[in-house]
């Protein structure tokens, strides 16, 4: 089975009350509970949070929340990936279900679609030796043709050097930028890895305009023009 989660704590240094700032009218983490009860693959949703405001909040939009996360999990320098395996071994524990992935779907990407959720999901089942797939977009930059590093001599040279020297940006390798919108992992990752980088991974790719990542004011701001425009 597949089982989703959205994972989200109490408290936000960057914007306050981040997961149930209102965007639109609605509480962020609203909108990817709708997002995710709409998808086609997932059979369960689930959320962990530590909050009680957020669990309340995603109860009454129709989430589910069958455990309070535990403290040591949720500190600003908690990992996910332990909150991923917490979740799902209380999950199959509780339930007696066994889960084959976990999708985890972040509320700071508004703008996805259950579309993208679903496509990245299905690109993990089509490819079943990779184990982890992630939600991307092309980028305007590409450390290939046009970005730099500072060397320690103060020196600055292309990120990615390539043999002979790339003079446009369509002769560059395809890259893409990350995007929390989706994270599609086989359960037997979460066990096998200290970290999603470190397994066979697949990028799905999705419209920059659905990716845009929450983590400042203005960028509310920028996603709330982009949902009125429609």
């Amino acid at each position: 089975m597949i089982l989703a989660t959205i994972c989200c704590r109490g408290g936000s240094k960057g914007v306050p009350d981040k997961n149930i700032k209102l965007l639109n009218g609605i509480p962020l983490i609203v909108h990817t509970i709708r997002q995710a009860l709409q998808s086609t693959l997932i059979d369960d949703l689930i959320i962990s949070t530590d909050d009680e405001r957020i669990a309340s909040i995603a109860i009454e939009a129709g989430g589910k929340v069958p455990f309070k996360r535990p403290s040591d999990l949720a500190s600003d320098t908690s990992s996910k990936w332990p909150v991923f395996i917490h979740a799902l071994e209380f999950y199959e524990n509780e339930l007696g279900k066994k889960v084959d992935y976990l999708v985890d779907l972040d509320v700071t990407v508004p703008l996805k679609e259950p579309q993208d959720i679903d496509g990245a999901i299905q690109l993990a089942l089509d490819h079943p030796t990779t184990e982890v797939v992630i939600t991307g977009y092309e980028p305007e930059r590409n450390p290939y043709f046009n970005m730099m590093e500072i060397r320690s001599d103060g020196l600055a040279e292309i990120v990615k050097k390539s043999e002979n020297p790339i003079v446009r940006r369509q002769d560059a390798p395809e890259v893409y930028s990350l995007s929390p919108a989706a994270f599609v992992i086989k359960k037997s990752a979460l066990y096998s890895y200290p970290h999603w980088s470190k397994a066979p991974c697949r990028i799905y790719p999705m419209p920059r305009e659905r990716a845009i990542d929450i983590d400042s004011s203005l960028d509310f701001e920028l996603i709330e023009f982009l949902i009125n425009r429609k």
